[in-house]
């Protein structure tokens, strides 16, 4: 079902979508061809935008209908990854040190079946499609990005999360040899973020495997990110190793740092400015630094699906 209206957002506002429309071509080319993960086939069989192994089967679906995704060169080129350094190219530099297979996810806490599983059991185990979501940063820029990945909650139901189970809680991988900007004490690493369980389980919420219908590029958080649209994207934790239910809220890592600044929830929300700087407007990457601001929308476009998550709450507030 399609989650976006056209009118919400002008194709003026974002780069043209040629090079991914040929990449979604070369893709069910692939899928022709039988191209399987089951048979360990995740190379890079079918050329695509970027340099990583192109995932083949992954399912279209309306999410994003009508929205034009940005440039390849944006999304891969522009992050936030501390772990690799704090200057927005930086991940794109560095993060070629990091080793992202084999790679296992550790999942425990209060569920009935805690345990582990591996990047190509998920590949193998769980449907991958593609779904296109606006991106939103605290830092009020902003892209359109064509993910790959799975809803997840269709990871959660695996292991069985309790009735005491109130929030999800993730961590990232902490390794300073593979990940240099953690010898640095800029964060309190390893990086943290949480979510509660209604939040995790909508939807909308997603684990993203990829990009471009390929496997995410390291500075973009691989093997596994979270992604979820409404929120600023610092809520959207890369390189993920630990997910645990818990009873109580998580202390996620900016929340700790700066409690003023960002809080547990980070809901886009236009009304409420940064201490620092309005919220009222974003910059879209690919249009320049002096480019006109575009306004944002409350719950970064997504209020009709989650806003009634949040019935009754002071949304003004940074908690």
């Amino acid at each position: 079902m399609p989650i976006h209206k056209r009118s919400a957002i002008r194709n003026s506002e974002i780069t043209e979508q040629a090079v991914w429309e040929d990449r979604r071509r070369l893709m069910k080319l692939a899928g022709a061809a039988g191209i399987g993960l089951a048979t360990g086939q995740a190379a890079a069989l079918v050329s695509g935008p970027g340099k990583q192994p192109t995932i083949p089967g992954v399912r279209e679906t309306g999410y994003g209908r009508g929205l034009t995704v940005n440039d390849y060169a944006d999304a891969t080129g522009y992050n936030n990854f501390y772990e690799f350094g704090t200057d927005k190219r930086d991940p794109a530099r560095h993060a070629h040190t990091l080793k992202t297979s084999p790679w296992t996810v550790r999942v425990d806490g209060e569920c009935e079946r805690p345990g582990e599983i591996g990047m190509e059991d998920i590949f193998a185990k769980i449907p991958q499609e593609e779904r296109i979501y606006r991106f939103r940063c605290v830092e009020a820029w902003a892209m359109v990005v064509p993910w790959v990945g799975f809803p997840l909650s269709a990871l959660l139901e695996r292991f069985k999360p309790t009735s005491r189970a109130k929030y999800v809680a993730f961590e990232t991988l902490y390794d300073p040899e593979q990940m240099p900007g953690q010898k640095r004490r800029i964060l309190d690493w390893p990086y943290r973020e949480g979510l509660r369980m209604d939040e995790a389980m909508h939807p909308l919420t997603l684990l993203a495997t990829g990009i471009y219908g390929e496997r995410l590029p390291n500075q973009n958080g691989a093997p596994l990110r979270l992604v979820v649209p409404w929120k600023y994207g610092f809520k959207s934790i890369k390189s993920i190793v630990s997910i645990r239910f818990t009873e109580t809220i998580p202390h996620t890592t900016w929340w700790k740092l700066a409690p003023r600044e960002y809080g547990f929830y980070a809901n886009v929300n236009p009304a409420v400015d940064h201490p620092r700087w309005s919220q009222k407007k974003h910059r879209l990457l690919g249009e320049g630094l002096f480019s006109g601001k575009h306004e944002t929308l409350p719950f970064n476009g997504y209020a009709d699906e989650v806003a009634g998550l949040y019935k009754g709450m002071d949304l003004r507030k940074f908690f």
